[in-house]
């Protein structure tokens, strides 16, 4: 029986599991997103929200921390720099797990994991560059006459 001992195995031996959770920490400061299975989002979400915790205080002590986990220096400034100021004054759920449906290949079910209050990118137009794109009628009537 498993009585009294936290946390998910996810079917590999420590160290792969710790090399895991630091690939996905990465990916997850370095792009403030990543799309993984359900199981790998909640076992990450609270090392996740950990780091942050850690980039608030802004010590050389919690730099090397985070430091531990992951090992981008760009990935530890950005987290540090940008994203500790920007959950200065929140006290915690840094994090939100959004259910996406599931993986073609296996059917496991599929979470995006995300920091809360990021900025939103703006997704970009298709068409031509620099022509906007007309609608029907005013292309039948430009053609008809």
């Amino acid at each position: 029986m498993r009585h009294r001992k936290a946390g998910k195995k996810l079917g590999r031996v420590t160290a792969h599991r710790w090399a895991l959770f630091r690939n996905l920490l990465t990916a997850l400061f370095r792009h403030e997103q990543v799309t993984t299975t359900v199981v790998k989002a909640k076992a990450l979400r609270p090392l996740a929200d950990r780091m942050v915790t850690l980039a608030k205080r802004e010590e050389l002590h919690a730099r090397r921390q985070v430091l531990r986990l992951i090992v981008d220096a760009a990935v530890v400034r950005k987290l540090f720099d940008t994203i500790a100021a920007r959950y200065a004054d929140r006290r915690g759920g840094y994090t939100r797990i959004i259910r996406v449906g599931r993986r073609p290949g296996d059917g496991a079910p599929m979470a995006v994991l995300e920091l809360v209050d990021r900025p939103e990118t703006p997704k970009k137009e298709k068409g031509k560059k620099g022509a906007k794109a007309r609608p029907r009628e005013a292309e039948k009537a430009a053609a008809g006459a």
